[in-house]
């Protein structure tokens, strides 16, 4: 159920993301500041990051800021544990298309976990304007230009043929709430038509994997997944050391077709 005052904030949304997409502005690559070093808040997650940059041979900090490291570290912990608690074998190499990717500043840590031949974000909204002037397809740029044979895509997902061996998604919008807080206009929600174009898009034995916020997110998501024909392989909620700031711990689920 959609509320007049939802609809309202709607309508600001799908003037400023239209004028966004008219003007597609860019003042050219921007690279971050790198932090170099890391001072976690505990021990505990200290050693955690420890272990990441040992098992996975990175130190994100070298070519980011402080901030956007701790992210990375923190989606690398949320595959690491989820794989070891599905006892799926780890796909490598193939193509990897990543939905809804926004400036793509996580690109180094799929890239780290599944060490994908090619890696493709796609992005509805390419051209939002950050307070620096940046937009969204400068800082992509950037966090880009240190994974090999990755690309950003502007487009409406649900409706590209992107064949992929592995497709992933980080909190998808399924209801009116998520999209709205992402400033984006409730024409854009559209999840069954998004889960079916995926399911199209995965190649026999592909697998999709697939981060919620919460169980009631996980639960509506599963529900739309399983509609457009996929199932459900594994999923794991245990919250990690470095996720403590989610107020729902993040779901993650593997799907095949």
């Amino acid at each position: 159920m959609v509320t007049f005052f939802q609809r309202l904030r709607s309508l600001r949304h799908r003037v400023w993301y239209g004028l966004s997409e008219r003007l597609r502005w860019s003042r050219g690559t921007f690279h971050e500041t790198p932090a170099h070093e890391l001072s976690p808040a505990t021990l505990q997650q200290a050693q955690r990051i420890a272990a990441l940059r040992s098992r996975y041979q990175v130190r994100f900090e070298r070519h980011l800021n402080a901030a956007t490291s701790y992210n990375n570290y923190e989606y690398l912990d949320i595959l690491d544990r989820a794989w070891a608690a599905s006892g799926l074998a780890l796909p490598e190499g193939g193509e990897l298309c990543d939905v809804g990717c926004a400036n793509f500043w996580y690109a180094q840590a799929l890239h780290a976990f599944f060490r994908p031949k090619r890696l493709l974000g796609v992005e509805v909204e390419g051209y939002r304007r950050y307070r620096d002037g940046h937009a969204r397809v400068d800082y992509a740029a950037g966090y880009l230009s240190r994974v090999p044979n990755a690309r950003l895509l502007i487009a409406d997902y649900g409706s590209c043929d992107l064949p992929a061996d592995l497709i992933t998604a980080w909190f998808p919008f399924v209801t009116p709430q998520a999209i709205l807080a992402w400033r984006l206009p409730l024409s854009l929600l559209d999840p069954a038509r998004l889960f079916d174009r995926i399911r199209q898009n995965l190649r026999p034995h592909g697998l999709f994997v697939m981060v919620n916020h919460g169980s009631q997110e996980a639960l509506l998501a599963e529900e739309l997944c399983a509609a457009a024909g996929l199932r459900r392989l594994s999923a794991a909620d245990e919250p990690g050391l470095l996720s403590g700031h989610r107020m729902a711990p993040a779901i993650l689920s593997c799907w095949r077709r």
